[in-house]
């Protein structure tokens, strides 16, 4: 799936979200008051988490900025990684959480950063940190993060919007606020998009984030030439994840490099990362096609 491609399935995400706007119309006999308001709601989010969702995201673990003189070689990688892949050297902050994991953020590669955990820094070697680093660097090249951040938030609006409609049409009977009666045809239509919105907004969440984890791994590969350090780096947190999920971190579950929820039990359907046996699948697969390490 190409960014243009991804850009359409967030328009698709926005119009939804006006989708549902109009059903609550429907509801209350707005003439359009909320289609519009929802319409706007849409835009205005992805203009708050379009300059702040760095910040945002920091500050909601607690991460510091990480010094050179506290870790210079995760300072010398990330400049030598960025410099591959053509962007600014983004600055590094550190999580206070022992699971090891990372994350990027940033509307572009000249207001990003990247984040590690305590615990990646603890269990993982040279070789697999510099595997997950140059996944993130990916990641910020693209701006994937942004994207990621962005579809996070509509279909978050998506689902409170679709949860209020539920409700609405349950104990409002479906009788506008002039005391006319719906007409059955769209209350039919509500009642579909109260129902699977939320569920079509997740899937192409999911579409969106599966799609831009491949291909960070891949440039990643290309990044360090060595394709095996990001495979064995993501069977380490994979199996670290099953044995310690960390629930708190569910907010930006798609931002992680891995699920910090429950690795490959959560339902593949549903999870917001494509399964890591396959991803290391692939990774090996680009190592067998003539990826060696410098």
């Amino acid at each position: 799936m190409n960014t243009i491609k991804t850009y359409f399935l967030l328009l698709f995400l926005t119009g939804l979200l006006t989708a549902i706007g109009w059903a609550v119309d429907q509801f209350t006999g707005g003439a359009g008051l909320f289609m519009w308001s929802f319409f706007a709601l849409g835009i205005i989010s992805n203009w708050v988490v379009y300059f702040f969702s760095d910040k945002i995201v920091l500050a909601m673990y607690g991460a510091k900025p990480l010094s050179e003189a506290e870790a210079p070689e995760v300072h010398e990688m990330v400049a030598r990684l960025a410099r591959a892949a053509g962007i600014p050297k983004p600055p590094i902050y550190l999580v206070p959480v022992d699971v090891p994991n990372a994350f990027a953020t940033g509307r572009n590669p000249h207001h990003s950063a990247v984040a590690v955990t305590q615990g990646l820094l603890r269990h993982l070697n040279t070789e697999q940190i510099e595997g997950v680093l140059a996944h993130e660097i990916s990641h910020i090249k693209h701006r994937d993060t942004l994207l990621a951040t962005v579809a996070a938030t509509i279909t978050a609006l998506i689902s409170a919007a679709s949860y209020g409609l539920r409700w609405g049409a349950l104990f409002g009977g479906g009788r506008r606020s002039d005391g006319e009666g719906s007409n059955p045809l769209a209350m039919i239509i509500v009642l579909v998009l109260a129902i699977f919105a939320p569920i079509i907004a997740v899937l192409v969440q999911l579409a969106i984030s599966r799609t831009r984890e491949y291909a960070a791994d891949e440039e990643a590969a290309n990044l360090t030439r060595n394709p095996q350090g990001l495979a064995s780096a993501l069977l380490t947190l994979e199996a670290i994840a099953m044995r310690a999920p960390m629930p708190q971190l569910a907010a930006t579950e798609n931002m992680w490099i891995v699920s910090p929820l429950r690795g490959e039990n959560v339902l593949a359907w549903f999870s917001t990362h494509p399964p890591t046996a396959k991803r290391v699948q692939r990774l090996q697969e680009l190592a067998r096609r003539g990826i060696q390490p410098r």
